[in-house]
C-alpha cells in the first residue's frame, strides 16, 4: 500500500533533486529514503525518477504522479490544521512568507506583540519576492504569505489588514524639498530612483504617481529600499518609500526630507494570502488583528513626533 511517508519522500526528492539532501530534509537516512522511493515505484509499477551519480531527473509520468502527491500531501496537512484549529489559538505550526519591501519594516513592529501574547506559537518565516511566494502558497509549501496589493493572486484568498500611502524622499537641498505635498506630475521631471524590475513596489509606486516608466525624465535602480534612500542622501535623485518603512529608513538621516505623495490613496494594501480551503483562517484573523494594533500604535507615535 502506498503511504503518506513515501509520497513525502518523493516530494522531497523532487524539491531538492538530490537524494542525500532530500534525506536530510526528511530527517532520515539516505538508504531509508531510497528504499521508500524504490518501494513506491515498485507498487506503482513505473519509474518516477531517473538518477545517476550527478543528477536526478523526473520522468514524464513521474511529473503527473508528483502532482497528485502534492494534492494528497496538501489535503493531509489541511486535515491536521482543521483538527488543530479546534485547539488553542496559534498553537499549530505556521509557515509564513513575506516580501523584502515589507518584512524588514513590518516584522519588527508586530512580532514582539505576537510573542508576548503567544510565546509558544511555532512560526517559520521566509523572505522572497511576490511571484515565488504566490507559487509556494498555491503548492502548499507555505501556509500563508504577506504581499502588497494589487498583485495577481488568482485562485487564492486575500485578507487585507493595512493600507498606506507613499512618501517622497528627497535631498534637503533639492527644489522638491520646499514642498509640503508633492504630486506625481511634479516627480516626472525628477531623477527618480526605483527598485529593479521584479519588485512589486516599483509597480505600485509608478501606479500611485499615475505615470509609466517611459514618461519619466530618467531613473536609476537599486536592490533595496535602504540602498535607494542612501542614494538620495548622496544627492543622486529622489525616491518613494511606503509609510511602513519611513521611520526605519529616514529618521537618523539629516540629509533627506520626506514629503507625502499627494495622489489619491491608499497607494498600496497589505494582505495575507491563503489557499481557498486553508483550514487556519481563524489564526490568520488573530494575526491580522494583532498586526493592526501594533501598526496603529506606530502610526500614532510617528504622528506625535512630526
Amino acid at each position: 500500500m502506498i503511504t503518506i511517508k513515501q509520497l513525502s519522500y518523493a516530494l522531497a526528492v523532487d524539491k531538492t533533486r538530490h537524494f542525500k539532501r532530500a534525506a536530510e530534509l526528511c530527517s532520515v537516512s539516505q538508504s531509508a529514503l531510497s528504499t521508500a522511493i524504490s518501494e513506491l515505484e515498485s507498487q506503482l509499477k513505473t519509474q518516477i525518477f531517473e538518477r545517476n551519480n550527478k543528477k536526478v531527473l523526473v520522468t514524464p509520468v513521474g511529473e503527473m504522479i508528483l502532482d497528485k502527491a502534492r494534492t494528497i500531501n496538501l489535503g493531509v496537512n489541511e486535515l491536521y490544521q482543521l483538527c488543530q484549529s479546534q485547539n488553542a489559538p496559534l498553537s499549530y505550526p505556521m509557515s509564513l512568507g513575506v516580501i523584502p519591501t515589507i518584512g524588514p519594516y513590518l516584522l519588527p513592529k508586530v512580532l514582539p506583540g505576537v510573542r508576548k501574547q503567544y510565546p509558544d506559537f511555532p512560526l517559520t518565516i521566509i523572505e522572497e519576492q511576490s511571484n515565488v511566494l504566490v507559487e509556494k502558497v498555491r503548492k502548499g509549501d507555505l501556509d500563508t504569505a504577506i504581499l502588497a496589493l494589487p498583485y495577481a493572486i488568482e485562485g487564492l484568498h486575500a485578507f487585507t489588514f493595512w493600507e498606506e500611502d507613499f512618501f517622497v524622499v528627497t535631498h534637503r537641498s533639492d527644489k522638491l524639498a520646499d514642498h509640503c505635498e508633492i504630486t506625481g506630475k511634479q516627480l516626472q521631471e525628477a531623477p527618480l530612483l526605483l527598485l529593479k524590475d521584479g519588485h512589486c513596489l516599483k509597480d505600485h509606486a509608478l501606479s500611485a504617481c499615475k505615470f509609466r516608466p517611459v514618461e519619466m525624465k530618467y531613473s536609476l535602480s537599486g536592490t533595496s529600499l535602504n540602498t535607494l534612500v542612501q542614494m538620495v542622501a548622496g544627492h543622486m535623485g529622489t525616491t518613494l518609500v511606503p509609510e511602513m518603512a519611513l521611520n526605519q529608513l529616514t529618521d537618523d538621516n539629516a540629509e533627506i526630507k520626506t514629503i507625502h505623495l499627494n495622489e489619491p490613496g491608499p497607494h498600496r494594501k497589505i494582505a495575507f494570502i491563503t489557499r481557498l480551503n486553508y483550514a487556519g483562517t481563524a489564526n490568520i484573523e488573530i494575526l491580522m488583528e494583532l498586526f493592526r494594533q501594533q501598526l496603529h500604535k506606530t502610526r500614532k507615535t510617528k504622528s506625535k513626533h512630526r
